[in-house]
């Protein structure tokens, strides 16, 4: 049988600190949402002033890097190339840039999503967060 790593409630709790820090640092609201490698929701936390929607994209977004097992950003260029096919893709609603996958020894052990900002930014805040793993 194999074995594989999972993310803990610590790990989930140190990822949200930093990313919640690089936003702050740069004075940006925003929600951010940690999923796990299914995209079951682990955490969630909307930060003061940032708009009600983003509390429905930054999971998306974190769900559908988690999912696909690649940056939400993927899917977005996709379709923004012609590939328009890839809105009927059924589980995956956030395919806009700001959802990270979280990888641990090679294996997606969940992803993180940011919405709020400029997708750039919120990309910049997900791998802040990732960062804090080490």
């Amino acid at each position: 049988m194999k074995t594989k790593p999972m993310l803990t409630l610590e790990d989930v709790r140190a990822i949200a600190a930093a990313a919640e820090a690089e936003a702050l640092k740069n004075q940006w609201s925003v929600s951010i949402a940690i999923v796990d490698d299914g995209g079951h929701l682990m955490w969630m936390q909307r930060l003061d002033g940032t708009a009600p929607i983003s509390s429905e994209i930054a999971p998306a977004k974190a769900r559908t890097a988690a999912l696909g097992r690649r940056e939400s950003r993927i899917y977005e260029e996709m379709i923004n190339g012609g590939r328009v096919s890839f809105l009927s893709v059924p589980a995956l609603q956030g395919m806009l840039e700001g959802g990270v996958p979280i990888v641990v020894e090679g294996q997606v052990v969940g992803a993180i999503g940011v919405s709020g900002v400029k997708s750039t930014e919120d990309a910049q805040i997900a791998r802040a967060g990732i960062a804090a793993l080490g």
